[in-house]
């Protein structure tokens, strides 16, 4: 599964259902909050992915800092997958 792509098509929803609007190219140094999505954007994404990939690494795992890049937030969900297919 390509988690990095299921993020991206996620974050596209989100924006479009809380009429948030992207920056046009989310590439591995974007930064999070200057994506276009906002605190609200970023809480539905987390339980859209929630929804889609069956997990949240944000209360499954010990993370003690927040992501600031899509790179780093793509990270997090790829060991969370991971580590819910071992």
């Amino acid at each position: 599964m390509d988690i990095e792509q299921v993020v991206r098509n996620a974050m596209i929803e989100v924006a479009e259902i809380s009429d948030c609007k992207l920056v046009t190219a989310i590439e591995a140094d974007t930064v999070l909050l200057e994506s276009g999505l906002d605190s609200l954007g970023y809480a539905m994404l987390v339980g859209q992915l929630e929804e889609e990939l069956g997990i949240d690494p944000f209360t499954e795992m010990a993370i003690t800092i927040y992501p600031s890049t899509f790179a780093e937030f793509v990270a997090i969900y790829q060991q969370g997958f991971a580590r819910k297919s071992v």
